[in-house]
């Protein structure tokens, strides 16, 4: 994980279009070294502040600080940022070398040392051997690379990418994931990188900004954000959450009753002060993954039980996801993930279990 200097902060930022608000007092630290994700949905506002942290934008009200230092009005080429532009933004009449170079020439920089500078960057992102070729012979996996390599080239405190691997087929995807990361580890400069896909911000984020209608909806590790949802959008944007509707009861220590259409139900509030606060009847969402689900006989330590059908089993490689229709007749659902055998998974559609679920895997969220 990164250092704990601060290198870019956002206090009070908001950004209005003509009436409309897309960014409301957004509130962000950056810290020096560390490889934060936005994530959100389209229309969420995660573009809009890589752009006015860029200086694409103006914040209508706020400040963005660089090392406690006021940027919020300065030009874009007065920053020591670089962009990574989802379509890459290459010059298609310039050689791969004379691409990731450009920054260098346009800043004065000497041939000799531009050729050099050009080779490590090159280097780094694997791509040397290409250096005489165009942007149209290479595939989109070697041009995000080349994108990269320019980006990096001018040695920036902090790079911005938005979302640059889109337009790359799945399988890409993961493998350009992990190259990111690495080059990340390796070179230590600040990357803030924008996606709307949460298997990718999980996957090379130290940090994840959750972003919803202009606002920050959580912000922490990747393992907080899946398993501590701090809201009812988080936990419904990261999918296949077990989610139960009920409403608050007793208090146990750190943990809480909560009635629902299942029974009552317990669930871990440590660190949830709001909760432990909260007067018996207030609404809340019961919020447990797939994962967490056991089958009969669960063993010692399950907190919580609701006998189901299974409804449905899809098969996903590694894993399959089995629906169990609970509580009657109703149409209430709940998801278990296990992993898959050579011989199938030991279940059928239509058949009877009973599912079990500790309390320290079960969240709840105020609705």
């Amino acid at each position: 994980m990164s250092t704990e200097r601060l290198l870019l902060e956002l206090k009070a930022v908001s950004k209005n279009f003509g009436p409309t608000t897309v960014l409301e007092q957004i509130d962000l630290a950056v810290r020096d070294g560390e490889f934060i994700t936005i994530l959100g949905p389209s229309g969420s506002g995660k573009t809009t502040i890589l752009r006015m942290i860029g200086g694409f934008e103006t914040p209508s009200s706020g400040q963005i600080l660089l090392d406690g230092g006021d940027i919020s009005g300065l030009p874009i080429n007065k920053r020591p940022f670089n962009t990574v532009f989802q379509d890459y933004a290459l010059f298609p009449h310039m050689t791969v070398a004379a691409n990731v170079g450009y920054g260098l020439k346009v800043r004065g920089v000497k041939n000799a040392e531009v050729e050099g500078r050009v080779g490590e960057a090159l280097e780094l992102v694997q791509l040397r051997e290409f250096a005489h070729r165009y942007p149209a012979q290479l595939s989109g996996g070697q041009r995000q690379r080349v994108a990269l390599a320019r980006a990096i080239i001018c040695r920036p405190r902090l790079i911005l990418l938005d979302e640059p691997l889109a337009a790359l087929d799945v399988e890409l995807r993961r493998q350009m994931q992990l190259f990111l990361k690495d080059i990340q580890r390796e070179i230590k400069t600040t990357f803030l990188f924008v996606t709307h896909d949460q298997e990718e911000a999980i996957a090379m984020a130290d940090r994840i900004c959750v972003m919803n209608g202009g606002r920050i909806q959580q912000l922490g590790s990747a393992h907080e954000v899946y398993y501590r949802p701090a809201s009812e959008f988080v936990a419904r944007f990261f999918g296949d959450n077990n989610l139960i509707e009920g409403r608050l009861a007793d208090l146990t220590g750190d943990r809480r009753w909560v009635e629902t259409p299942l029974g009552r139900m317990l669930c871990a509030i440590d660190g949830q002060p709001e909760l432990a606060a909260a007067p018996a009847g207030t609404r809340a969402l019961a919020v447990f993954r797939p994962e967490a689900l056991a089958l009969n006989p669960a063993g010692p330590g399950y907190d919580n039980s609701a006998h189901g059908i299974v409804s449905s089993l899809n098969f996903a490689g590694a894993h399959t996801l089995a629906t169990f229709r609970v509580g009657g007749t109703g149409p209430m659902s709940l998801r278990l993930r296990l992993p898959s055998k050579v011989e199938g998974v030991a279940l059928s559609v239509g058949e009877t279990a009973n599912l079990h679920w500790r309390a320290a895997d079960c969240r709840l969220v105020l609705i």
